[in-house]
């Protein structure tokens, strides 16, 4: 039998699949919901090991609720948090109490009960736009929006940790992710339900920023890794295919997968404040692949048919109509 984890966020997108691939590697999972009234459990009501997940609903800010769920895990995988960029905007103090505070508690509990592994989640947003490319776990951090802000503070408690208390904790910082099940509000999901909805043209924000995607399943991979690399401790590491494509030419791809032709508009309400856009984003992804052999397996191609394929199962769930903050 493998050991007992922990997963926070295992509610969303990442934290259901990386559930799935925990599962079915043979750990035992106590997944962290976040508590509603309707006793729902997200992304998690519709994963096949469902029965065999230990859930605990709460919020990641209570201390006390955290260091219970904590006890009795060897290892800690820590997702949970405010992600939405334009949101961050509007309440820059939810995101300090959930992705700082928060994650203040998960370090804290896992010190005090002697957890031997973290994994904490970080972003490649904390970089800002890019100085240098490719971008290596070295690059300068700049973060240009509140939400990149506390991610950054966020990894910066984790070090002081391990380096203070020789807590065992490995940061991951992913690219841009996507794939099943993934927000409305991110870019990939919007591109495909506006177009599988037929609304006329696709609306975006700005469309010359480039990214650095990576399929769901190969970003759960680097995870894994990462908390079964006995050489991970007190590293940050990349999860990136190290190439980059523009928002424009991400619409034009995904219209051509699904056989469409397109008119892309760019909405003001969609742009970031100028000073908070990230220009350019593309991972270096050598450490990764050095520490963990990890390298992504899934083209973009194939990762967008896959999440297609998804879409077009779900696209009822989704508000073409309707832009998310």
């Amino acid at each position: 039998m493998k050991s007992k984890i922990l997963l926070t966020g295992a509610a969303g997108f990442i934290g259901s699949h990386l559930a799935e691939r925990l599962c079915s590697l043979g750990y035992t999972v106590r997944a962290l919901v976040h508590y509603n009234s309707r006793n729902c459990w997200g992304w998690l009501e519709s994963v096949k090991c469902r029965d065999k997940i230990e859930v605990v609903t709460g919020d990641i800010r209570d201390f006390d609720l955290v260091h219970k769920a904590v006890r009795g895990v060897s290892s800690v995988f820590h997702l949970a948090a405010l992600i939405g960029i334009p949101y961050s905007y509007q309440s820059p103090e939810a995101y300090v109490e959930t992705n700082i505070s928060g994650t203040l508690n998960i370090l804290q509990a896992a010190k005090d009960t002697g957890v031997r592994k973290v994994i904490l989640t970080s972003t490649s947003e904390i970089y800002g736009t890019a100085q240098s490319v490719p971008i290596s776990e070295k690059h300068p951090i700049n973060p240009q929006s509140p939400y990149a802000a506390t991610k950054a503070a966020a990894d910066l408690l984790a070090m002081s940790f391990y380096r203070s208390f020789n807590l065992p904790v490995t940061i991951v910082r992913p690219f841009n992710t996507y794939g099943p099940r993934q927000s409305a509000r991110a870019v990939i999901p919007t591109i495909i339900i506006q177009i599988l909805k037929k609304r006329g043209a696709v609306r975006l924000g700005a469309l010359t920023p480039t990214r650095d995607l990576t399929f769901v399943q190969d970003t759960v991979e680097g995870f894994v890794r990462a908390a079964e690399s006995p050489k991970a401790a007190g590293e940050i590491i990349n999860l990136g295919s190290g190439t980059e494509i523009s928002i424009a030419d991400l619409a034009r791809l995904i219209a051509d997968c699904l056989g469409r032709s397109i008119k892309i508009e760019s909405e003001e309400k969609r742009q970031r404040p100028e000073k908070s856009e990230v220009e350019r984003l593309v991972a270096d992804n050598a450490k990764a692949k050095h520490i963990l052999q990890w390298a992504p397996r899934y083209s973009l191609r194939e990762g967008l048919d896959k999440t297609i394929g998804w879409f077009k199962q779900n696209k009822d769930i989704y508000k073409a109509g309707l832009y998310n903050v």
